[in-house]
Formats: C-alpha cells, structure tokens, sequence
C-alpha cells in the first residue's frame, strides 16, 4: 500500500524430533501425518488472513527441498567443514539420539525433559569456529536487539590468552591448558582436567581408581551448565598424580573435577586459586596451596581478582597485567613451553542425529575410506521405514533399511551414512530457497538474491539465538565466501515476538497441551476478531497471558464497525471539521505505531476514532474510506467487505496508503505548565504560538505570588511547552 515490492512467504519446518516423536507415538508415519498436519495449518492461516504468498512455499522435508541441504552439506564436507570425528556428546537414551548442547536444558532433553549424559561417539560435525571470527564481526552491521547480540557474543566466548604445556611427573605424558592469564603461572598450584580427558585414564594411579571412576560416572549425568554457571558446590577427586610446573618446576597436584568441560578450550587447567575466586573456593575445601602472585587485596578471606604489579613471580616481579602477559608469552615461546592463543567457547555444531525423520547425509563409507555423493546423485531420498523406533545403542534406524545402506559406487561396495541430519539443517538456509523455491537448477538464482537480500525485517524468538539464528548466519556466510549469495549477513533487522501464555502462565505450545484452536475462535469470534485481540494484548515484545475476556471486548470492536458503515446513516458526501483533527492525527499514529510495530497502541487509537465518530452526525466518506485503509493491516476480511460495499472494484490490499494533513493535527489551544526554580506552580490553557513576551506577560501574572521580593536571575520558555523562572 506504500508502493514496495513485499515478499511474505510460508514455509514448514517439518524434519526433525517432534514430527518423529509423535509419529513413534501414535504408529503413524511421519511422512503422512506431516503432510496433513501442513494441510491443517495453511487452511487455519488462510482462513485467517495472512498475507503469505503461497507461490513461494517450500517444506524442508520435500526431496526438490533437502536435495539442496544435501548439495550444501556436501560443499561444507568438500571444503573441510563438515568432519566425522570422535567427541563427547549429550546422548539422550530415551530419544535414541545425540542433542546438541543448545537442545539440552539443565541436564534434560529441551523436546520430552528426558535424562542427558555425556558420552563419546564418532559424530558428524560443521566446523563454525572457523567461522567465530566472522560471526562476531557482523553482531556489528545488523539492527538486532543488543541482549541477543550479546548472547551470541558470550556463545561465541573469545578470549585470548597463552597454551601453556605441562609435563606429568615421572611420566613421558604431558597435556596443555589455555589461559587468559599466563602471567599468574607462578602462582598456579594445582591442575584440574575434565572428568572426560583422554589423560585421566593413564595418570589415575591405583589406589584412587575407584573414586576417580564414580566421579567420572557422576559427572556424566550433568549438563554443560549445571557443571558451570549452575554449579554452586566444588567438587572433584586427586588422580594421584602431578604436573610439572613449567616456569618454576615445582610438583603440583592433577585433580580432576566437573567444572571443567572437555568441550572448552583443551579440558584441562592451571588453577590459581589467589586469584580466581572458583579456583580459591575449590583450594580452599582440599586444602591445597594458595600463593599470591598479584600485590594486593586479602587472600585470608578471599581470592584477588583485580589487578595489580606482580610479586612472588621472579622475572615478572612489578610488573603491570598487559607488560606481564606480553613477557611471560614471550618466555613462554622462549622455552618452548606453550604458545599464544585465542580461544572460543563456540564447539563444533553436532551435525549428526541417530534418528529416522531427517536428510539422509550423502556419505558412502567404504574399507579404505568414504566419500561424498556427487551432485548427480542427489537428491538421495530417505528409504521408507516400517520401523522407524530409536535404539537405546546409537545406532540409527536407518540400520534397519540393509538394502538402502549396502550400495555399488563405481565398482567398490560400500554402506551408506546412516545418522540423518539435524532438524536445524533445513532451516538454516530456508530464506534462501524463499526468494526462487521451484529452481531445480541452484539453490537460488543469484540475481534474484541480489534483489531480495538481506531479510528486511525477520521476526523470530530470542529462545533461537544461539541455535537457529546463529546457525542461519553461519551457513549465509559460507555460501557468501563461496560467491554464491551477495550479502554476508541474511537478516539486517531482527525483533522478537512474545510468547502467548497459556491459562497457568506457562507457554501456550502444542507439546504442553495448553493450546487454543483458531478453529474454534473464528467460529466462535469471526477471524478479525482473533487478529485484533493479539495485536491488541500487549507490547509485540512482550509475554502475553491468555484471556477470554479480550477477545469478547475485540468482537464488540469490529460490531461496533460493522454497524457504522452498514447500519447507520452517518456516512455522507459532507465534511466535518469536528472530526479533522482527531482524524488526521489518527493517520499519522497508526502509519508510525505500524511501522514500529506498536499495534496496540495503533488499535487502540482507531477505537477512539470509532468513539468520536458515533458521537457525531457526519462520517464524511473520505475519512470513512481511509479508516478501513487504516484497519485494514490488522482486520481484512470486514475492511475488504466493506471497502466493496462503499463502491469500489478493486482489491483494498492495492490501494495507496492515506496521508494526512499535518496543519489540521495542531490544536488552537494548550495546557502551558509555569515553573519557579524548577517547581511546578501554575498551568494555564493559552493560544498556541503566542508571541514570547506575551507569554511572559500570562506567566508573571500566574505566579506572582512567588514572584514577590524576590530577584529573577532567568527565565526559559520552550516554545508551546513550558515556561520556567529561575529567582533568588
């Protein structure tokens, strides 16, 4: 209605867990029930208006669909991004499946609440460290809410510091461990590695096999966060075993202890417990040694975490923070005993799922090796399955389908990759597809992405910010370093949307069983009133509960529309001043409060236009038109009705937007509060735009009493809104 080209596309995100655990539920196959469910879903939006362009629908579970997550896939194996490797995962035995850490909340599974351990298993994944650097640089040329892009920043983690070696005692084995902070070696006096460290095994010594081993068995059960940021008590358990010092050769202790993850920097660390208040805690409960290596503060009663010069550390001794590091780096290097680094808290992206509902990866494994599909071959289509159940092993249900698996690849017999993608495969790079879904030669046309790219406005909840939407920003940046998109970041302009609540304040979600079926609320309420009341419940931003009430008071609305333009008389070819005003500042607050996306404040102004008008005898036919213009965003099926009963032909959607008259917002009049020496003491209605001395005039007389005997030392008047006098 402004005169832009609008692309508004719907697409069904329809692999993934919760299609194949209701499946597994109720015996039906996903491929089936995910067809009707999408049939459900586009009749439920259509019949409430949305204004989605069908020609542009798109399924992440249609093969003309994921044959292009596979042909992205394999570009990311070509280029070494996508590896199969040994790791420690979050394996969910009630699922049958890896998650990755973004699908594990306090230790349970995100889809079920179904216990997480931690255990190690050749997976695929997609190198996105590599890509760390990027990602946090363009956090800074996108307009996203500051909170989710500092989410992404703290997921990411950078920090750079030193790896520093440390020899095991009496033993050829040494391990290394990062450390933003290796100026404070000397007062390092004690090591910890993580429960699930390849050296745990070979260092344990024998006499504290048995505890190290129920710790370990322990640790397993806990999540990354209940191990780190939830983790309120220090535990851990001696090896038995010491490390070598490097900068001073003394022995010290090798503990072992779940604060500790395997997944950040090497799993291992030098503990300095003077001056880290977690590592001071954990010393001072095993009674290890604490030496203060930075001048200041009370290690008696806490650790020193602020700066300060360096003491109790040789060559670094009054030296400041910044001068230390940089020397100890250097003596470091020196000695060829560790390195500079940078280092990120963002691990691989686990990129394998031992489910059935997923792409295929298009890997053949053979004796000597594997190999990647070429793009001939692609897409590869999912086998059907009869029995499509987990295993509790980890093996995939694809095991199962032996003709599907054991394949001929140019002579060689091989087995092809049973573990299927995750569903966050499919809607990484789904935008893309949006803009040219029926191509069957590219993903896209390049052309097409030249016009249409970046997404102008993306609306999508925080609760993906390190899952969905940093996902999406690293596959747009491989394929733009690739040449084959023409813009680095896919969305410039994010905002989130609140959640609808159900009646016990919990998130309104099918999985909860707390929903509200539009079925019935259109058939209770009409589709416009469903739109209007949540528009109208809150902020957009906002956590919103549900209430019946609300939309009972959203029909009485729309009524209250419908029996002025068709029951009453009101509508005529006159004019009415009364209503210029009101009328004309109703344009220009509900044009900004939409482009701000403050609809209900928009909605709530149009109600008092609606007010105004049944007070008066004339609705002129100009305003009349241009309110259903302006109703027409938020309730289309009466403002299109409507708009043809009033005569005209063509489609209320192809009209142009109203303007208004600026001169007619000013009123004659306002409310001018007088102040002396910043307290409010009179107000007064005065003709706007009076000249300034007669301003002065009105207000001296206003408040002359405080006036009285005393001198004035200035006066401020801020034209049509306020006069102050300072006095003494």
């Amino acid at each position: 209605m402004q005169g832009y080209n609008v692309l508004h596309p719907m697409g069904w995100d329809a692999f993934g867990l919760p299609a194949e655990q209701y499946a597994i539920k109720t015996g039906k196959h996903p491929a089936g029930f995910t067809l009707n469910n999408i049939e459900t879903f586009k009749r439920q939006l259509k019949m409430l208006g949305f204004s989605f362009d069908w020609d542009k629908e798109l399924s992440t579970a249609d093969p003309s669909y994921y044959k292009w997550t596979q042909w992205i896939f394999a570009n990311l194996y070509k280029d070494g991004y996508a590896k199969l490797i040994d790791m420690p995962v979050n394996w969910c035995e009630e699922l049958g499946t890896v998650l990755s850490n973004d699908e594990v909340i306090n230790g349970k599974s995100e889809r079920g609440g179904y216990p997480v351990v931690r255990k190690n298993m050749k997976q695929w994944v997609l190198d996105i460290p590599k890509y760390a650097d990027i990602l946090l640089d363009g956090l800074n040329d996108v307009d996203w809410p500051e909170s989710t892009k500092e989410i992404q920043r703290n997921w990411i983690g950078k920090s750079v510091g030193a790896e520093v070696h440390f020899k095991v005692a009496n033993s050829n084995l040494e391990f290394t461990v990062f450390t933003t902070r290796p100026d404070t070696l000397f007062g390092a006096t004690y090591c910890v590695l993580a429960p699930e460290h390849k050296l745990v095994n070979n260092i344990v010594t024998d006499d504290k096999k048995a505890d190290v081993d129920n710790y370990i068995k322990l640790a397993s059960s806990k999540s990354d966060l209940e191990r780190t940021e939830l983790n309120k008590e220090k535990t851990g358990v001696f090896t038995g075993s010491y490390a070598i010092n490097p900068v001073n050769n003394k022995q010290i202790p090798i503990w072992i202890s779940d604060y500790v993850l395997a997944s950040y920097g090497t799993g291992a660390i030098m503990a300095v417990p003077a001056h880290d208040q977690r590592d001071y805690e954990f010393a001072t409960k095993f009674g290890i040694d604490i030496i203060p290596v930075l001048e200041g503060g009370d290690i008696s009663k806490e650790a020193f975490t602020q700066d300060g010069l360096h003491i109790n550390s040789e060559f670094l001794n009054g030296l400041n923070k910044e001068d230390a590091i940089d020397k100890m780096i250097l003596w470091l290097e020196d000695n060829k005993v560790g390195t500079k680094k940078v280092n990120y808290k963002l691990r691989e992206w686990i990129f394998a799922r031992q489910r059935y509902w997923g792409e295929p990866i298009p890997i053949v494994h053979f004796d000597d090796g594997m190999d990647i599909l070429d793009d001939s071959s692609l897409p590869l289509i999912l086998p059907d399955l009869e029995d499509y159940s987990p295993s509790k092993t980890g093996a995939s249900p694809l095991d199962k389908a032996t003709d599907w698996v054991n394949v001929t690849v140019n002579g060689k017999s091989g087995k092809r990759e049973t573990s299927t993608m995750p569903g966050s495969a499919g809607s990484s790079w789904y935008f893309l597809r949006y803009i040219d879904p029926h191509n069957d030669k590219e993903f896209a046309n390049y052309e097409l992405l030249k016009h249409w790219m970046p997404v102008d406005l993306y609306m999508g909840g925080p609760e993906h910010a390190v899952g969905h939407l940093l996902y999406s920003r690293f596959w747009n940046n491989y394929l733009y370093n690739k040449g084959l998109v023409p813009v680095k970041e896919p969305f410039y302009k994010l905002r989130h949307q609140g959640m609808i609540l159900g009646s016990n304040g919990e998130k309104m979600s099918k999985s909860k069983g707390n929903v509200i079926n539009p079925d019935d609320m259109v058939r209770q309420y009409g589709a416009d009133s469903l739109r209007i009341y949540e528009m109208f419940m809150g902020p957009i931003d906002a956590a919103k509960p549900w209430d019946p009430n609300g939309i009972e008071g959203s029909k009485k609305f729309v009524d209250r529309v419908w029996r002025l333009y068709v029951e009453s008389d009101k509508i005529q070819e006159k004019e009415n001043s009364e209503l210029d005003r009101l009328f004309n500042y109703t344009v220009k607050k509900v044009t900004a409060d939409y482009e701000n996306m403050e609809f209900n404040t928009a909605i709530s102004q149009m109600m008092i236009f609606i007010n105004a008008v049944y007070k008066t005898d004339i609705f002129p036919v100009t305003y009349a038109k241009k309110f259903l213009q302006l109703l027409n965003p938020v309730a289309p099926h009466i403002t299109e009705e409507l708009w043809q009963r009033m005569g005209n032909t063509e489609s209320i959607a192809y009209s142009v937007w109203p303007t208004y008259d600026e001169t007619k917002i000013v009123e004659d009049t306002f409310n001018l509060p007088i102040q002396v020496n910043g307290k409010l003491r009179s107000n007064i209605d005065i003709p706007m735009n009076l000249p300034e001395n007669e301003v002065k005039e009105i207000a001296h007389k206003q408040v002359a009493s405080y006036l009285e005997g005393k001198e004035i030392v200035k006066e401020i008047y801020v034209t049509n809104k306020i006069y102050n006098i300072v006095v003494k």
